[in-house]
């Protein structure tokens, strides 16, 4: 039934103005909608609804993704735009934060301004 509809993708704000200098500034997500109660951004096709609640619940595992071709690429701008990346004990990372899945996907985690938890992600090769 919902195959061929759109998907969207939801995060919790406790300050859009701060949530909007993240998605739209350093993310670079372009805007497609600013509201009272939310900011929605273009998130590679798939509507981003950064909706303001009172107090964002803290999740303790990633609530948005992103696949990247080039995860050393992606890591080290967004490090050059004050992006800092998780690291995690017990998780072998590398100096830039990166971990290698044992399916081969290397994954990056970084927080965004109210807590939750991010991440980018790049298939191994050949998938």
């Amino acid at each position: 039934m919902l195959e061929s509809s759109t998907a969207v993708a939801f995060v919790a704000t406790a300050d859009l103005d701060r949530a909007h200098e993240f998605y739209g500034g350093v993310l670079g997500l372009p805007v497609v909608e600013r509201t009272d109660f939310a900011n929605v951004y273009d998130a590679g096709g798939t509507p981003l609804r950064v909706t303001r609640v009172d107090q964002p619940a803290a999740a303790n595992y990633t609530v948005l993704g992103w696949i990247v071709s080039d995860i050393g690429g992606a890591v080290a701008e967004l490090a050059r735009r004050g992006v800092q990346f998780e690291r995690y004990p017990g998780v072998a990372q590398d100096g830039e934060g990166v971990w290698t899945a044992p399916d081969g996907s290397l994954i990056a985690w970084f927080r965004d301004r109210d807590g939750n938890t991010l991440s980018l992600q790049e298939p191994p090769a050949g998938k």
